[in-house]
């Protein structure tokens, strides 16, 4: 059960839109000690009441601005209402139509083009990067925006163009946040999210949803995060298409992740198994939902026991996760592999983790992906506490230069 102390270390922590490490670093630099002697694991489990943070408690109130006793008030408690998709749509509505049109009356065939150009863009970002798609990502977006907004149409053509319009977001947002843009990205699955309502797509409202659940969950808004994937899954319903479930429980599970929440991850782990294994060739899935199968639900499972530090689980997942891409797919051959190399960290062995390591930064040297530069830095962040191994003294010495 959360303890006082650590309910009122979480609210003031979120309140300040802190990540649990950013919380441990500000602790510790309250403290004056430099290193990290406190990290997000201690944060969590404090936040839980499963340790009190006793000697550290006056450094967590110096870092969160607060006197130590209101760290130990208790705190009123009033019913929250959970978010719904709405409270992430555009405050602005930027798909409304235009009273006067000028553009061209459009049948289903416009559709049908448009989804035939968002299937090619979704397949171009399996094996190029979003620093190399950015731009005509962005343009085909504008252009369909522009092409709903100026045009007429009949009612059931402008609610396909709106569902086209949220898959096009979808990916679009995808290739924002592998570029860098995460900004842009947001606001693109915000739009997104608008059209997938406006069109009554609920399925495609949860996919755009936990994307963008997953952007705040990677980049220190993980409280945002979870809410906003625990939202994506219930207004999709116990009816959402079974890939589609495994799907939204697969974002839940990472964000718990990302929340300090093993078991939390480990629970929605285990439901995204049980919805895949209700999906059957004569379900009705989306189209854009191709890719998730047991092999993607083993990637996130690896992942998750990588930042949950059990290599002795993740290193074999990773391995066989690693068998299913072959060198076009070299964005997540190079994210898989960080993740690998972690792991093996995490199992005490630098001197093969420095061999993953140095693979990734090399098969990473042209990719055009924010996400594989980052990983990077986790990486070398991890193998500094293997200085001294001459493997890894050699590629830290590299990376450096």
């Amino acid at each position: 059960m959360t303890s006082t102390i650590g309910a009122n270390i979480k609210r003031l922590r979120e309140e300040r839109e802190w990540s649990q490490a950013r919380l441990a670093r500000e602790t510790c630099r309250a403290a004056g000690i430099n290193g990290e002697p406190i990290g997000r694991q201690e944060i969590s489990r404090y936040e839980t009441g499963k340790r009190t943070p006793r000697e550290w408690l006056p450094f967590i109130a110096t870092a969160l601005g607060v006197p130590v006793t209101t760290l130990k008030e208790p705190q009123r408690t009033t019913e929250i209402p959970l978010p719904t998709l709405a409270d992430f749509v555009p405050a602005e509505d930027p798909l409304s139509l235009l009273t006067v049109r000028t553009g061209r009356r459009l049948g289903i065939q416009s559709v049908n083009d448009l989804q035939q150009r968002v299937h090619g863009l979704r397949l171009a970002d399996d094996v190029l990067a979003g620093g190399d798609l950015i731009r005509p990502a962005l343009r085909e977006l504008r252009s369909a925006v522009r092409l709903y907004r100026e045009s007429s149409h009949t009612g059931e053509v402008g609610r396909q163009l709106l569902s086209q319009i949220g898959e096009l977001a979808q990916i679009v947002g995808w290739i924002a946040s592998d570029a860098g843009q995460r900004d842009e990205a947001e606001r693109i699955y915000r739009l997104g999210i608008s059209a997938a309502r406006q069109a009554g797509d609920h399925t495609l409202a949860g996919n755009l949803a936990g994307s963008l659940a997953y952007q705040m969950s990677n980049t220190g808004r993980e409280a945002e995060g979870l809410l906003l994937a625990q939202a994506a899954l219930r207004e999709a319903g116990v009816n959402a298409p079974a890939k589609a479930r495994a799907l939204y429980l697969d974002r839940v599970a990472w964000a718990h992740t990302q929340a300090g929440e093993a078991q939390s991850a480990m629970r929605a782990l285990g439901e995204a198994a049980e919805a895949l294994a209700e999906d059957s060739e004569e379900s009705e899935a989306p189209a854009y939902l191709y890719w998730v199968d047991a092999g993607e639900l083993q990637v996130m499972e690896s992942r998750v026991y990588t930042e949950l530090h059990r290599p002795l689980r993740a290193v074999p997942l990773l391995r066989g996760v690693l068998k299913k891409y072959d060198a076009t797919h070299t964005r997540e051959i190079a994210l898989y592999l960080s993740w690998l190399a972690v792991a093996l960290a995490d199992a005490n062995e630098p001197e093969e983790a420095a061999i993953v390591a140095e693979r990734v930064i090399r098969i990473s040297a042209d990719v055009a992906s924010e996400r594989t530069a980052e990983r990077i830095k986790v990486v070398m962040a991890r193998l500094q506490d293997f200085a001294d191994v001459p493997e890894v003294s050699s590629l830290l010495a590299d990376n450096a230069a």
